[in-house]
């Protein structure tokens, strides 16, 4: 019943968060939470509502609600991300460079996304974790052919502390992105130098031109531009890294191929400590 109940919760959060994320309406929002509920509870009946889960009447549908949505929505504070250092210090003009293009995206508020790798609880329900901020939120993004394919969001802040916290000494990251990983880790006193393995060369150019002149510690930073599977096999060992920490993929769909993929380059360096981007979300689906 429980795997039925997290395959449940899946289904209906993917289609809400692919066709509809911005459907909570903050005049619903704010009728709710006059009679005493807190944002987070009146998020959750307005998204249970348009699920078509009947909370009152339907004693398995309340059990559901209560066993996923009371641990899932989190109304986030816009200051908690604003504050973060690569927020307040690293300024995201708007350029193109052929494919790619540099901005500020937006959530709107009231706006659903997900806010931080899966938690499993002991039963083994695996809840998806959901945010929200209360006023508009603009977030750094690379644009694809008109698709957003890197962003920094609460989500990614949330999801690479542990391996921002735990990276030490020379430390290899595969994938660039808007060098949010690589600037955490290289104010760090205890890292000497990164390594990071990118192919894309429009990405590359928009973060040496644009971003890693910000960079407090930009002297720490070796930008190579390669596969990072090919890397992986024919050059990490000889580096000698202490840290690596891989982030290739946009979401655990695309993932778990190249996560698995990367493991088996594992064993090529076992003085090497690995991390990957939002493993306990892809270690769940797995």
């Amino acid at each position: 019943m429980i795997k039925e109940d997290n395959y449940k919760v899946f289904a209906l959060l993917s289609n809400y968060l692919n066709h509809a994320p911005d459907f909570i309406d903050e005049e619903e929002i704010d009728d709710l939470i006059q009679t005493g509920v807190s944002h987070e509870y009146a998020f959750g009946v307005i998204l249970a509502a348009a699920f078509g889960l009947d909370i009152v009447d339907k004693a398995d549908e309340k059990e559901f609600f209560y066993n996923y949505f009371n641990k899932m929505i989190h109304k986030l504070d816009a200051n908690d991300y604003y504050n973060n250092p690569y927020y307040k210090n690293i300024k995201i003009p708007a350029i193109n460079i052929g494919n790619s293009e540099l901005k500020y995206e937006k959530y709107k508020p009231f706006e659903g996304f997900v806010c931080n790798d899966i938690i499993q609880t002991k039963a083994g329900r695996q809840i998806p974790q959901i945010g929200f901020f209360d006023a508009e939120f603009k977030f750094p993004a690379i644009l694809e052919n008109d698709r957003i394919w890197m962003t920094i969001t609460p989500n990614e802040i949330e999801t690479m502390r542990e391996p921002v916290d735990k990276a030490f000494g020379s430390v290899l990251t595969f994938g660039l992105g808007l060098g949010y990983y690589v600037y955490m880790v290289s104010e760090k006193d205890n890292v000497e130098g990164i390594t990071v393995v990118e192919s894309n060369e429009d990405v590359i150019d928009l973060f040496k031109k644009y971003i890693l002149p910000q960079f407090k510690n930009a002297h720490k930073i070796k930008i190579i531009k390669a596969d990072a599977f090919e890397y992986a096999q024919k050059h990490m060992a000889k580096g000698k890294y202490d840290f690596a920490f891989t982030d290739l993929w946009h979401d655990v769909s695309d993932g778990i191929d190249m996560y698995l993929k990367m493991k088996t380059y594992e064993k090529r360096s076992p003085d090497t400590v690995f991390t990957y981007w939002i493993e306990k979300s892809i270690l769940c689906y797995l």
